[in-house]
């Protein structure tokens, strides 16, 4: 893998020829060059971005008429640093491992690049219902049907047809809808597997293959899984693979290494990391024994300028726990974690969005995939036990980030340090909050 080279506008980058003469060279992407038709009597007038030094626009990528509609209608204007490092080389049909955090941009990232392709390239004569022609695979149900909602979103002015299949929902609905044309297909590894095993998905014709959160994949067991599933797609020097990773650790960049073809690899640093390092002030630690968290989660809730928060635990025992604590102290909330089915942390989603809850306890893999914006504080209750996880949760909040540290958190603590290359300033809780 080679490193990024951000000295060129990706509609100036070619590709190299193979090196070997008698090897079959891999099918050329982005062929198109033609004007395109105007679809529409929308065009790029209504979508006025002005230039910026150092930050590159959407506009600055050539992408389809349709995809900058719904880019415009999503209210981006300039790309992330994620995103700008991708297109350089997705959308020449290069493969990508990235190093990215939630928060950074990555979904609209590879999104992006795959909705282009498919309005690029013409999809193949005689295409089979169940056979997509990009799969994208994510750790938990939640990030799965977060993608779905997103490409969605991007495809709404092209037609492209998007679907999700993901454990713990209906598996006769979700079998129907590949009875019918799939173009971009959203799976989790074990869902997806039991589909391709049973026949209802075809794999082999998988144009472009993205893996989101491989570190997560690592972490939760799924690796032997996925691997079966990308024996079932072509080889990687016939499809276009897109890796994503909080982390590439020697673990993620070996998968890496096998399962892509001559990829670029670029890394940008968190949002969130820099922010937690700047800003100390938006930063809170505050030193209190694991007997009185409770009482002082409630009394802070309680204060008003605390609207909307999101508390994080780390088992579904402990947020269940809070949960039944903050409700009978009368304050509306609800939790999303493994014990719950996903109707129930969807509704919850749903009303915390809208407002009718003041707090939503989450455990990290239930918060994953959901858009926490609208939140105004991000609490720890307990420290996370991985490091990356920390800058995770405190990317669901522009506000405040406290973080209670108890008897147990302490052995946490120092490794979220040396993470974020930075001390963070330990102390009491504000006086009458105990």
């Amino acid at each position: 893998m080679s490193e990024t080279d951000q000295t060129q506008p990706a509609a100036e980058q070619t590709q190299q020829e193979p090196q070997d003469p008698n090897q079959k060279p891999r099918k050329p992407k982005r062929r198109r060059r033609k004007p395109r038709r105007s679809q529409s009597k929308w065009n790029l007038d209504q979508f006025p971005v002005a230039p910026v030094a150092g930050q590159w626009r959407f506009h600055d990528f050539d992408l389809p008429l349709p995809l900058m509609r719904a880019i415009q209608k999503a209210g981006f204007e300039y790309c992330t640093p994620i995103q700008a490092q991708t297109f350089e080389k997705a959308l020449l049909g290069g493969d990508v491992v990235g190093r990215a955090q939630t928060g950074s941009g990555k979904t609209a990232a590879f999104l992006i690049a795959t909705l282009a392709y498919f309005l690029e390239e013409k999809a193949p004569e005689g295409q089979k219902p169940g056979a997509p022609r990009a799969v994208i695979i994510a750790p938990t149900r939640e990030l799965a049907l977060q993608i779905e909602k997103d490409a969605k979103a991007f495809s709404e002015f092209a037609r492209i047809s998007v679907a999700c299949v993901v454990g713990g929902m209906d598996y006769q609905k979700q079998r129907e809808r590949l009875e019918r044309k799939v173009d971009l297909l959203v799976a989790t590894p074990g869902r997806l597997l039991d589909f391709h095993t049973k026949r209802d998905v075809d794999l082999s014709e998988t144009e472009v293959l993205v893996v989101d959160e491989a570190d997560r994949m690592l972490s939760m067991g799924f690796i032997p899984d996925v691997k079966r599933i990308i024996r079932a797609t072509p080889r990687p020097e016939e499809r276009q693979t897109l890796l994503f990773s909080a982390e590439l650790s020697s673990d993620v960049l070996g998968l890496a290494e096998q399962w892509t073809h001559e990829a670029t690899q670029v890394a940008v640093e968190h949002e969130a990391t820099a922010a937690i390092a700047a800003d100390n002030d938006a930063v809170q630690t505050y030193t209190v024994s694991d007997d009185d968290k409770l009482r002082l989660l409630i009394n802070l809730v309680k204060q008003g300028e605390m609207e909307r928060s999101v508390v994080f635990g780390n088992s579904r025992g402990l947020v269940r726990k809070i949960n039944a604590a903050l409700k009978e102290a009368g304050i509306e909330s609800a939790v999303m974690s493994g014990a719950e089915t996903q109707t129930e942390r969807l509704e919850a989603h749903e009303a915390f969005r809208n407002g009718k809850l003041k707090v939503l306890v989450v455990s990290d893999v239930a918060g994953r995939g959901f858009a926490l914006e609208d939140a105004t504080h991000a609490i720890n209750f307990t420290l996370p036990e991985v490091p990356e996880d920390y800058v995770h949760r405190a990317s669901f909040s522009d506000v405040a980030l406290i973080s209670f540290v108890g008897e147990e958190d302490v052995f946490s603590l120092p490794e979220i340090e040396d993470y974020l290359q930075e001390t963070l300033p330990r102390q009491q809780p504000p006086q009458g909050l105990l």
